[in-house]
């Protein structure tokens, strides 16, 4: 994909912020992490793929339950930051691996397991990066998604994008339930099950977290305040900026 504006505005975002995505509560914490954990028992001799690793926080919880764990992400610094994680916590089934979503450095059927987690909306082309999942993964491997979910109602769509781009410009989109399903199909992955969480973020660290700019984080709050109560019952905003939103965990199956 060689290196695009988009793969630079990715990399500085994350690359200078690594360290702080590694001690995000919302980050290291989550009722999903239970699920993937669930998925895992008895598959002791397993090969995982963490897709847009981050911090590394899915690789921490699934290693000790697989044979190996390949974190992988666009961010080099991110990798440094599991790498050092991995073994101060004496994981050292976990390898690191550099490159792009959208093209992933394996042989086909490389993996029995791809777990993804909040990576999804920093993808260029989720359906070139979902064809990759699928060429990589064995035959009757699973795949699993965690991200945050558009509403799908285009007031609110339009509301969580514009939110989501003031606070990181590394943002691309947040997709509905149904844009998740058809890509998937359309990958030739198989959606098994899906279900819906809420999660909630308080502003000052969520902004924090990014380094977002000053007039960015104003227009934020600005903007809260100036939409409708629809919106603002949706995503249940309170006076200080904090809010709730809608996350998707979803199974799919080659």
């Amino acid at each position: 994909m060689g290196n695009t504006p988009h793969t630079q505005v990715v990399q500085k975002q994350f690359g200078e912020q690594a360290s702080a995505y590694l001690s995000s509560a919302v980050h290291a914490q989550g009722t999903e992490f239970a699920l993937l954990q669930a998925e895992l028992a008895g598959q002791g001799a397993a090969r995982l793929l963490d897709l847009g690793c981050g911090a590394g926080h899915v690789s921490f919880h699934v290693a000790p339950l697989v044979n190996e764990v390949v974190a992988y992400d666009l961010s080099q610094q991110m990798l440094d930051v599991v790498a050092a994680a991995a073994v101060d916590r004496g994981l050292n089934n976990i390898s690191t691996a550099h490159g792009y979503a959208e093209r992933l450095p394996f042989a086909d059927g490389e993996f029995d397991f791809v777990f993804s987690r909040y990576s999804a909306h920093h993808w260029s082309d989720l359906g070139l990066a979902l064809r990759e999942v699928r060429r990589v993964l064995k035959p009757g491997g699973v795949a699993a998604f965690v991200d945050v979910l558009s509403p799908g109602s285009p007031l609110l769509d339009t509301y969580l994008q514009t939110v989501e781009v003031l606070r990181d410009t590394s943002h691309v989109r947040d997709y509905s339930a149904g844009e998740w399903m058809r890509q998937i199909s359309e990958a030739g992955l198989h959606v098994r099950s899906s279900s819906r969480q809420r999660l909630r973020l308080e502003y000052s660290s969520w902004v924090e977290r990014m380094r977002t700019p000053p007039a960015l984080r104003a227009a934020i709050l600005e903007l809260q305040q100036a939409m409708g109560q629809e919106v603002r019952d949706y995503f249940e905003i309170e006076a200080d900026g904090s809010f709730s939103t809608d996350v998707l965990v979803v199974w799919a199956e080659r």
